[in-house]
């Protein structure tokens, strides 16, 4: 089999994961969403907690240890959906100047790394949470929360964290493999200047077309 049809070949079998990861974004989408419900629930226990204690001397009780969980499951639940955007941070400073193929076989190697780190963190968080439920152990506070409840939320998002990551590594590795370097980019790539500034614009474009209809009669 010669290298052109061999990467052929590649390039079709990385094809098929395409609808997974397109299914994978949609759930990731929904995930966030909820992620960022649950914050501003949070937000909102600490902000009726922090006003009644100061008007009334009361508390709400408990408000400080459910943000806790909150931040933890929130977060866990939006790192799929910042993964799948490439959202995350990236240091681009020497990785914009270098060749197309080294770029790409960093952001592989890039990407093996970091599903490497979420394997061990996903394996870690089971057993925080399998512990718990075995247990039957209880937060060392008034609340008396099972602690599987938010251990178990916490460890869902880490999986769906995990199953993104490995299906996205699989997919950029077969992408290089069959030299199909863009991609690589449009998967794994750092964002460029130009997408974060056409981002940007597209979102003022949404914000000032709510305006607008917000101000009509």
């Amino acid at each position: 089999m010669s290298l052109r049809t061999t990467g052929q070949a590649l390039g079709a079998a990385g094809r098929w994961l395409d609808p997974a990861l397109r299914l994978a974004d949609r759930v990731a989408l929904r995930a966030v969403w909820i992620g960022g419900a649950i914050l501003l629930a949070s937000a909102a226990l600490v902000s009726v907690d922090v006003t009644i204690r100061k008007l009334f001397s009361l508390s709400v009780g408990g408000a400080d240890e459910l943000s806790g969980y909150a931040f933890a499951i929130g977060v866990a639940w939006a790192f799929p959906f910042a993964l799948l955007r490439r959202a995350n941070v990236r240091i681009d400073a020497l990785y914009q100047h270098m060749p197309a193929r080294i770029a790409a076989l960093l952001d592989l190697v890039a990407l093996i790394a970091l599903a490497v780190f979420v394997t061990v963190l996903t394996r870690y968080a089971w057993e925080v949470a399998a512990g718990s439920w075995k247990l039957g152990a209880l937060s060392n506070s008034q609340l008396k929360v099972p602690l599987w409840i938010p251990q178990g939320l916490w460890f869902l998002g880490l999986m769906l964290f995990f199953a993104t990551a490995a299906m996205l590594t699989l997919r950029t590795a077969l992408a290089l493999l069959s030299g199909d370097l863009a991609t690589v980019r449009k998967l794994a790539g750092a964002r460029s200047i130009e997408e974060e500034a056409a981002d940007e614009a597209a979102y003022g474009k949404t914000l000032a077309a709510a305006e607008t209809k917000a101000r009509a009669p």
